[in-house]
């Protein structure tokens, strides 16, 4: 059973909803997401690309831009090093187009995710070597290959870092940055950037920007605009918190993407059956990251980069057909493996587990995270799921918001061959005797209680049917976009009558009711989970008899509370208010 709570943070409503003109509603949402001065308010409502950092607060942006334009100038040979998921993608064809673009001699390399893994490594480096390119310049990774660049400034190369994930520190806390010719990495400890949070596409995007600063090109406002629709789909899929920068990014990046002439995107768009119009952070993070995702996972990342570099209409209808393929593919492994991991899991009775550790060596392992982020979903647990690799045993993990995985991972280095990761996940390799040693010292050791593996469900209002309308769905939509840092609103309500019930969804996945809550307002409402577990939770709360009735559509005595989200449902130019049920008790 999951733990509900309601948010009831104090604010001065009435000044928030005079002073911005808006309903106690959105005021109280906005107050729940910690913005209670009504100018900060102002701005998050009405997010500016004005209101986008400059690119030369970053430090070493000016050397950084020094180098490259002396490079371009002498017609040196550039290659960009970029990163085999959806951010690393995108960062490297922001990179390559505008260098293209200024004349550079560039070109790139994606480091393969089973053969060489993350970042740019010893192989890339001395392939660069021979092939005399001058300059390495790192997008979405570099920060932590100290290894890597000594030996490239060895060979006499020239060495531009940029990135956005955490620095490696000694156990003195002093910070190890590597010995490159100029670092990009807004994380650094003297880098005065406002903002943290940005993914590595961003700080690409930074980069030419600055860049496109010192030539006067035609086009070049237009062309810094369309590069932020491409940084938006990285931001979102890279599970960037929504906010500050980001969510500038991300609101003006969506609308410019509904209007994209990338071919690429398009014939994915198309392929993927997307209608640009209705756009939003939803499709960016689960149909078209995946299947640029795809491509890195189970054949070659290039192939992501190749679509958005397309030319042609056929040539990208063929790449987004086979990205899309894929994508296909990942997921009908993902959901064989899932069911094979709950299969061991309620076999071996590992729920007596409050941290799961999988062994499936059959699985590939690029789809390992997938599997272990679906299993800590379901059972609210930390989750690690361990695969056979070409080398040792590879396992990648998700964890829950009580748990730091890389923290309580890191107490028992020694049983591993590496290990790396963040509070939330952790990658890492291992020899096949220490899975069960692992599983036994990580259960053995935890800290978390029953209470912290029940599900934690934050509410924001206890909205009864009766306040929504039209124009308050509408005006929710200013919240938006919604996702990491900044999640959709939950409102509640107590006590409502099923009125009528049917299952819908392909899958038979889905659930529409009609229910009315006490005052006898009606609507629909749609459920997509479990319907078996719905069925179920009746049955044990009601009785098998009023399961029957329901599914009969006989009068019931069940009253159901759930916390919800409105949307407006138009139907033959029809409209009217639905409710999304997340929960229900």
């Amino acid at each position: 059973m999951e733990n509900w709570f309601l948010k009831n943070i104090k604010a001065d409503f009435e000044l928030i909803m005079k002073e911005c003109g808006i309903s106690e509603v959105l005021a109280r949402c906005l107050v729940n997401r910690g913005l209670t001065d009504p100018e900060k308010i102002k701005v998050f409502l009405n997010p500016s690309i004005d209101d986008l950092y400059s690119p030369f607060l970053l430090k070493d942006m000016e050397k950084t831009c020094d180098i490259l334009q002396e490079k371009i100038i002498l017609g040196k040979n550039i290659r960009i090093v970029g990163d085999y998921d959806v951010d690393g993608v995108v960062s490297t064809y922001i990179l390559y187009r505008t260098l293209k673009m200024l004349g550079a001699n560039v070109d790139y390399e994606i480091p393969d995710r089973i053969n060489d893994g993350y970042g740019i490594n010893m192989r890339i480096v001395e392939e660069a070597k021979e092939q005399e390119i001058d300059t390495l310049l790192t997008c979405d990774n570099g920060i932590v290959a100290a290894e890597q660049v000594r030996k490239a400034k060895e060979y006499g190369m020239t060495v531009i870092i940029t990135d956005h994930h955490n620095l490696l520190a000694t156990e003195d806390n002093t910070v190890l940055i590597p010995e490159a010719d100029a670092v990009i990495n807004p994380k650094q400890p003297d880098c005065p950037y406002p903002f943290k949070g940005l993914c590595g596409a961003a700080v690409a995007y930074k980069l030419a920007v600055g860049l496109l600063s010192r030539y006067d090109i035609t086009g070049k406002e237009e062309y810094e605009k369309e590069l932020l629709s491409y940084t938006a789909i990285a931001t979102v899929c890279d599970v960037m918190e929504l906010v500050d920068e980001n969510r500038i990014i991300v609101k003006h990046g969506l609308d410019l993407l509904k209007n994209t002439s990338n071919i690429g995107l398009l014939a994915l768009m198309d392929v993927c059956q997307i209608n640009k119009e209705f756009l939003s952070a939803f499709h960016l993070g689960f149909i078209i990251g995946p299947c640029l995702n795809a491509s890195g996972r189970l054949d070659t990342a290039k192939k992501g980069l190749k679509l958005l570099l397309a030319d042609t209409r056929s040539e990208a209808l063929e790449l987004a057909t086979e990205l899309r393929n894929l994508n296909e593919t990942r997921k009908n492994m993902t959901e064989k493996y899932v069911e094979k991991a709950i299969e061991l899991i309620e076999k071996d009775n590992m729920l007596c587990d409050k941290v799961l550790v999988i062994y499936i060596p059959e699985c590939h392992e690029s789809i390992a995270g997938i599997i272990a982020g679906r299993i800590r979903e379901r059972y609210h647990r930390p989750a690690i799921v361990f695969t056979d690799s070409t080398e040792y045993i590879k396992g990648s993990g998700r964890s829950i918001n009580e748990y730091n995985m890389i923290e309580e991972l890191s107490k028992h280095r020694d049983l591993f061959v590496k290990l790396g990761g963040h509070p939330m996940a952790a990658g890492m390799s291992i020899l096949p005797e220490n899975i069960d040693i692992l599983r036994k010292t990580l259960n053995e050791s935890t800290f978390l209680t029953e209470d912290m593996l029940r599900p934690r469900v934050t509410i924001d209002i206890l909205l009864p049917l009766g306040y929504l309308s039209e124009e308050l769905v509408k005006e929710l939509r200013l919240l938006e976009p919604f996702g990491n840092g900044n999640s959709k609103p939950l409102f509640a309500e107590k006590d409502l009558t099923i009125k009528s019930l049917m299952i819908i969804g392909n899958n038979s996945n889905g659930i529409k009711m009609r229910v009315r809550n006490k005052y006898g307002r009606e609507m629909d409402a749609l459920y997509f989970g479990d319907p078996d577990k719905f069925f179920n939770y009746i049955g044990e709360t009601y009785g098998p008899d009023e399961v029957w009735r329901l599914k009969t559509g006989r009068g019931t005595n069940i009253k159901l509370t759930v916390t919800y989200y409105p949307n407006i449902n138009e139907y033959n130019g029809y409209k009217s208010i639905q409710i999304m049920i997340q929960n229900y008790r």
